[in-house]
């Protein structure tokens, strides 16, 4: 068992501990972790000892764990537990950003799983949230502080929020409620898992029945185990022994029913969980869904059983980051969808506890989340959020979202059966793009779906969609036949068969000319990449040496064509205009040939206005005889030749000289740009500083704030101590009935005793008053002050017997007042009344002095006889 609070806390530990049984037997090992300064004593381990009995260990590194003892981190360490030891390790956060209960209790719910108990008190924050959320996860159980008593409520109100704990109670009911449950689930050595008999299937398909009828959701095709598993927990709770009971209790309570619905969906969940996947997917993953779209395409993303939001807001991190670094202007689309309505609202506000800063970095961090004014939460920025619909949504009963290039599904089809998970890859086969991408959880896989999906990344479960060849969509749609997917979305392929019908007249007369028509064309972007070719444009391109897959036609057209090529989509790229270059010689295998170049822009129409404009490069070749390049060939050229060779010599220099022209106004222009940039980034940099100095101000101040808290606490509870020993010490002085004075160095009365008031007529405000001062009720005694001066320079006691107006006699007594660290601070003046003693000694005198007389007597009488 886990116990976590705050500095404050020690109230919240006094208060479990006094509940605990006089044995000190719970039959489990404790641990506790408390927010400490590095440089602070805890009190914690006194407390304990002095409210159960049970030993209590600091940890040292690599301590094993033993039932009955509990264990305290030391302050300024992280723990974790392994195979049931406890290992200590550096905290990675700065100070003030540190979550030691959430590391714990992750720990602990990764090696203990269903045999794990988390418990959060008192405390300011949210640091525990996680790992609670893990350990409830991990089948084990979680109780809370209920809020009402504690003053400190931010652990104790986070801890709920993250999802239903088991028990809130105030501390002093915990350890009663611990030991039934412990008795409950692991009194026997616990209660296996195990295939559900037959009765017992009946059952559950029942208590199925009530959960689609009350909550909506079918969990019949859910793996039986899960459903078991979670049953079996509720019924520990409730401490139900027949399933046929709990069954009877759901009937009778519908918020059972709720509790059990919420139970069967949690879920571990959190911001770049399992960070190896998310590496793969921001390095070959993300780019992949931008590689081939054209500035201002669509990129559309789905998270199904996105819980509380973290992955669909780390997923669209990513994409904003891949945006930024492209430089292009892209319109981003995250749908994420659950079931669960209540995490659908946590995601939706966007605010999560400051626990999360244990899983972001500290750029991204700071970058897209801004922290609430009270520092215990933070919010997504608005630019993220507004990437993201939410919405409530079941992947096995409503129509799937479409034309997809990205799929993560993680760590959901490891709930449902084998049925249920052959229908939805089929689903997401058909709801990608072609060319999309599936990323499933670490143990998920597409099983026998091979010939739909190819794998990208094996150990991350990242997959590449297929090419469709005429059945996937039909099957998907078939295959979940509750889907009310509308005939509309699909393409033709998957409707009615329809008989064959003639093109439009048009489209008949355009096809014909084409195929007249002998001109090769290409359709290429501004950067010259093709995007369609028409015709034998083979012959004036040639693959280059290098990796397969280049397809930009300047790199492909072959010599005699590259650089006017390149020099005319420069233009028709600057003026929109077309460019023509005629009488072009080409070398094609040997000789060259005579070849007309056109570039010209393409008039996409008013609808795509937007998007990157596109050119169209028209390849001629001109009906003349080839001209020969070998030496036989060779001969003097025309004049008329030459002054038109010179001629196109000077065309081609002013063209390089208007594109080199062009170049070094973009240079300059660029130049100016960066500059601009380069003073913006350096004010955003001293603002981002600026910040960065206030958000460690307040880090430190919060942990001086935690620091103070924890000192209050110890010293109200010194000053607890040190009153109820003084209330002891007064009562013990008033029941001895001596009268007592104490005086300081200058003979100031410090304070006094009741019984002494009716010696030395001493009022409450005689306190601070010299005691040569007051008059006193004693007869025939003056030295007192010159008595205590003497007593405090030479430090020996003194007696003197006293008696007072009343005719009482007393012993007073004067000595020095010594501290503990044998210090004289001033004096002691005691009166012990002695009147009964006093009374015996003169009876005393008064018999030994008649005894000689009458002893006298006897001797003359005898004297007397004798002689007669």
């Amino acid at each position: 068992m886990g116990i976590g609070a705050s500095a404050g806390g020690l109230a919240a530990f006094e208060a479990f501990f006094s509940g605990m049984p006089p044995t000190g037997e719970l039959g489990m090992a404790l641990v506790l972790v408390q927010h400490l300064a590095p440089d602070h004593k805890s009190l914690l381990a006194d407390l304990i000892r002095r409210r159960a009995r049970m030993q209590v260990f600091d940890v040292v590194d690599g301590m094993p764990v033993q039932i009955n003892c509990a264990y305290i981190v030391p302050p300024g360490r992280d723990m974790a537990l392994l195979n049931g030891t406890l290992q200590l390790l550096e905290p990675s956060a700065p100070r003030g950003q540190r979550l030691p209960i959430d590391f714990f209790f992750r720990s602990l719910a990764q090696d203990q799983g269903e045999r794990a108990i988390g418990i959060v008190l008192a405390g300011a924050g949210s640091d525990g949230t996680q790992g609670v959320r893990a350990i409830k996860a991990g089948g084990g159980m979680v109780m809370a502080q209920r809020p009402e008593s504690t003053e400190h409520d931010g652990i104790p109100r986070h801890a709920p929020a993250t999802g239903p704990v088991d028990y809130e109670l105030p501390p002093a009911e915990m350890a009663a409620q611990l030991i039934a449950y412990v008795a409950r689930s692991f009194g026997t050595g616990g209660r296996p898992v195990a295939a559900p008999a037959p009765r017992t299937e009946q059952v559950l398909r029942k208590i199925v029945v009530l959960l689609r009828a009350q909550a909506g959701h079918d969990f019949s095709q859910y793996k039986p185990s899960t459903i078991y598993r979670r049953i079996e927990r509720r019924m520990v709770v409730l401490q139900v022994e027949a399933i046929e009971d709990y069954l009877k209790y759901l009937q009778q309570t519908p918020a059972e029913v709720e509790a059990l619905f919420r139970d069967l969906l949690i879920g571990v969940t959190n911001f770049f969980r399992d960070p190896e996947a998310f590496k793969v997917l921001e390095t070959e993953g993300i780019p992949r869904l931008f590689a081939g779209k054209a500035a201002g395409a669509v990129i559309r993303v789905w998270v199904p059983g996105c819980s509380s939001g973290e992955e669909a807001y780390s997923i669209a991190i990513l994409l904003q980051e891949r945006l930024e670094a492209l430089n292009q202007t892209y319109t981003l689309q995250v749908f994420a969808t659950d079931i669960d309505s209540q995490a659908i609202a946590v995601a939706r506000t966007g605010l999560y506890p400051a626990s999360i800063a244990a899983d972001l970095s500290r750029e991204r961090l700071a970058r897209f989340f801004t922290a609430e004014p009270d520092g215990r939460a933070y919010r997504i920025v608005k630019g993220i959020r507004d990437l993201l619909v939410f919405s409530e949504q079941s992947v096995i009963k409503d129509p799937p979202f479409s034309k997809l290039d990205l799929i993560s599904c993680r760590n959901l089809l490891i709930y449902l059966g084998g049925d249920l998970q052959r229908k939805l890859i089929p689903l997401f086969h058909y709801a990608l793009n072609p060319g999309g991408t599936l990323l499933l959880g670490t143990s998920e896989t597409v099983g026998e779906f091979g010939d739909l999906f190819s794998v990208l990344d094996r150990k991350a479960k990242l997959f590449g969609r297929k090419a469709d060849f005429g059945g996937t969509r039909r099957t998907a749609a078939r295959l979940l036949p509750e889907m009310k997917v509308l005939a509309a979305a699909l393409p033709p392929a998957a409707g009615k068969a329809a008989g064959p019908t003639r093109p439009p007249l048009r489209e008949l007369t355009e096809q014909a000319l084409l195929r007249q028509i002998d001109t090769a064309g290409a359709l290429v972007n501004a950067q010259g990449d093709i995007l369609y070719l028409h015709g034998r444009a083979g012959v004036f391109l040639e693959l280059v040496p290098g990796e397969v897959g280049t397809t930009n036609i300047l790199k492909m057209a072959r010599d005699g064509l590259r650089r006017e090529l390149a020099i005319a989509l420069h233009r028709a790229a600057g003026t929109r205009e077309l460019v023509r270059v005629p009488g072009l010689r080409v070398r094609i295998n040997g000789p060259r040939l005579s070849v007309n170049l056109s570039v010209g822009p393409v008039a996409a129409g008013a609808a795509a206005v937007s998007e990157a404009p596109l050119y169209l490069v028209l390849l001629e070749e001109v009906a003349s005889a080839a001209v020969g390049t070998g030496p036989e060939a060779a001969g003097p050229e025309p004049a008329g030749a030459v002054d038109a060779r010179i001629a196109a010599l000077r065309q081609e220099l002013r063209t390089k000289e208007l594109c080199l022209q062009a170049a070094n106004e973009e240079l300059e222009t660029a130049n100016e740009e960066l500059k601009s940039s380069n003073e913006e980034m350096q004010s955003v940099n001293e603002e981002l500083l600026h910040n960065e100095e206030l958000e460690t101000s307040k880090e430190e101040l919060q942990a001086a704030n935690e620091e103070l808290a924890t000192v209050n606490t110890e010293l109200q509870a010194k000053v607890l101590d040190l009153s109820r020993a003084n209330n002891d010490m007064n009562n013990l002085l008033a029941g001895t009935g001596v009268g007592t004075v104490f005086v300081d160095h200058r003979l100031h009365i410090l304070r006094f005793t009741p019984a002494a008031t009716r010696i030395m007529n001493l009022i409450v405000g005689d306190v601070g008053r010299p005691v040569g001062h007051l008059a006193s009720n004693l007869v025939g005694y003056t030295r007192l002050v010159e008595d205590v001066q003497a007593v405090l320079d030479t430090l020996v006691a003194r007696e003197e017997e006293v008696q007072s107006v009343e005719g009482k006699w007393y012993t007073l007594r004067i000595q020095p007042y010594r501290t503990l660290a044998n210090v004289i601070e001033g004096a002691v003046i005691t009166f012990i009344e002695s009147t009964r003693m006093r009374q015996c000694q003169e009876a005393l005198r008064r018999a030994n002095a008649l005894r000689p007389s009458r002893g006298g007597a006897r001797c003359s009488r005898s004297h007397h006889r004798a002689g007669h």
